[in-house]
């Protein structure tokens, strides 16, 4: 263990944060996405929901300043009467760290699908909220955060 580094946090989880490059995305995964079929990188976080992993991630990754919105949603399906509570969690926790209102944009489902694909690493978690599927795009690290 470290100092520092949540819990949450596995090392496998971490060693890809670091690798991760300005603009690559990383993909925290609902239990229902088919992560392990679009994965070029794949990270298991079971048991774990979404928004706590997040938490976690934001205080390790800054996210990208150089785009209007550095997090997305997939958007739900035109008909689709599900309610997606879970995202207010995901805005607090972006917003907090970013200072954008409206961090979250919402990415059509097999827009979404496509952009998973080529993702620099996707997460598989125990998220059971639907439409609980969030991409990061990792920012800069600027000299007064070291």
């Amino acid at each position: 263990m470290l100092i520092g580094i949540p819990r949450i946090i596995s090392p496998e989880l971490l060693k890809l944060m670091m690798e991760m490059g300005h603009g690559d995305e990383l993909v925290l995964a609902d239990g229902n996405f088919p992560a392990a079929s679009c994965a070029q990188r794949l990270v298991r976080c079971d048991g774990h929901g979404i928004a706590e992993l997040l938490e976690a991630i934001v205080q390790l990754m800054p996210l990208d300043s150089y785009v209007e919105r550095p997090a997305f949603v997939m958007a739900v399906v035109p008909g689709d009467s599900v309610q997606t509570p879970i995202w207010t969690r995901y805005r607090s926790t972006l917003s907090a760290r970013t200072g954008l209102e409206e961090p979250l944009e919402q990415v059509e489902r097999f827009a979404f699908y496509e952009r998973a694909k080529k993702a620099y690493a996707i997460v598989a978690t125990g998220e059971t909220a639907l439409y609980g599927n969030l991409i990061l795009k990792k920012g800069v690290i600027r000299e007064h955060e070291n």
